[in-house]
């Protein structure tokens, strides 16, 4: 990943502007929504191979920052909602596409189906995925070092 990062880096010019947006572990809570409301019947179990790679990258940027290469200049966290009609279109998902990602535990998905089955006609399920976006700006510290090294020649 530092050298993909790297390769960004080199490509964007001084100041320039690079989105880093992803998923982050956090147990995302399984809910139910109708027009009513919404329940919350349980949360997702984190799988260690995802834990490890949310670390990866975190230990990556941190890594690259201390470098000079990027500065973080703003960061913030949202809520990206998965949806489904019914708690078994949501456990295929699951199986087919977050296999090795994340768990759903048996407890959580008859918690879920109970939940859908009580809600109102219109309930879906879904999932709250945690989100984090971060503005990463390239060269900043080296442009700062020249523009100091300019005013000041030794």
């Amino acid at each position: 990943m530092v050298h993909a990062l790297d390769e960004i880096r080199r490509t964007l010019k001084p100041n320039g502007v690079l989105i880093d947006i992803r998923p982050v572990e956090e147990n995302w809570p399984v809910e139910v929504n109708a027009s009513t409301g919404y329940q919350v019947a349980g949360r997702l179990t984190d799988v260690p191979i995802a834990l490890e790679d949310d670390q990866a990258a975190f230990h990556t940027m941190r890594e690259v920052e201390s470098k000079g290469w990027f500065f973080k200049e703003k960061e913030e966290e949202f809520s990206y909602f998965y949806y489904w009609d019914t708690p078994s279109e949501m456990k295929d998902f699951m199986d087919e596409e977050w296999e090795g990602f994340e768990k759903l535990d048996e407890s959580v998905f008859s918690a879920v189906k109970s939940a859908w089955t009580m809600a109102n006609a219109d309930a879906r399920v879904r999932v709250r995925v945690k989100m984090l976006i971060t503005k990463w700006i390239s060269g900043k510290i080296n442009k700062i070092a020249e523009e100091d090294e300019n005013k000041n020649p030794a």
